[in-house]
């Protein structure tokens, strides 16, 4: 097995630890791929391994008693699953897929709490992750209150912009519909839009960002407080 590096680890959390922390997790990291609709974690199902994606983006999904189902969450390479591992918690609180696929490192559940409790860095970046993941969940509740499906479709797609590695991204109308929690036909007035715009390309199962500081400036402040929230819990940490 190739040894694993820090130099060219992908995953923004593991990669920020200093290096002789990172030397302590490396040895529990697990390389593994992530197929496009791969569960990582059923809600009040056990969790088994905790996820740390080098890229792709995963979906965190909440579900009524009725089966209805909206996203919460997304991340990708700057976060890991399930954050309530972080918190103590053995059972999964949501349901986790991949919605593009990608690669991951992963640990069991005994390894991570292992490692919070002998690895103080470790710990604190972890709950630093968490404290930023819950800002974006809550900004998304906001921004479903107060904010129109285009503004929200813009801000959903520059998220995905940031986790991705192009300016293409594997995207379906049925998936972007449950995300934003509106039907279909809105989805596709709203790509219509954004694309008459000239922000993105939408073709069948794909979306091309073309004019990113369009888009940003088009979704106002329906995108970017999560995100400064993430850069400055991060930053100064080490």
């Amino acid at each position: 097995m190739t040894a694993i590096s820090q130099t060219s680890m992908r995953n923004k959390l593991l990669a920020s630890l200093p290096s002789t922390d990172f030397e302590q997790v490396k040895h529990y990291l697990e390389h593994i791929d992530l197929p496009r609709r791969t569960p990582m974690g059923t809600r009040h199902e056990h969790i088994e391994h905790v996820y740390f994606p080098t890229d792709g983006i995963a979906s965190m999904v909440a579900v009524s008693p009725e089966g209805q189902r909206t996203e919460a969450g997304i991340f990708g390479n700057e976060g890991f699953f399930p954050t309530s591992a972080a918190m103590g918690s053995s059972v999964n609180l949501f349901d986790c897929n991949m919605q593009v696929a990608g690669e991951a490192y992963r640990m069991t559940l005994p390894q991570f709490v292992s490692l919070q409790e002998e690895n103080t860095n470790f710990a604190k970046l972890m709950l630093r992750a968490v404290e930023a993941f819950t800002a974006q969940v809550a900004y998304t509740a906001l921004s479903n209150a107060v904010h129109g499906v285009d503004e929200r479709l813009a801000r959903w797609l520059l998220m995905c912009h940031d986790r991705s590695m192009g300016n293409e991204i594997p995207l379906t109308h049925d998936f972007i519909s449950l995300m934003l929690a509106v039907r279909r036909p809105s989805v596709t007035s709203s790509l219509h839009i954004l694309e008459g715009n000239l922000f993105i390309r939408s073709q069948r199962g794909m979306i091309t960002i073309r004019d990113r500081p369009a888009m940003e400036e088009f979704a106002h402040d329906a995108y970017g407080p999560p995100e400064e929230d993430y850069r400055r819990l991060m930053s100064g940490l080490f």
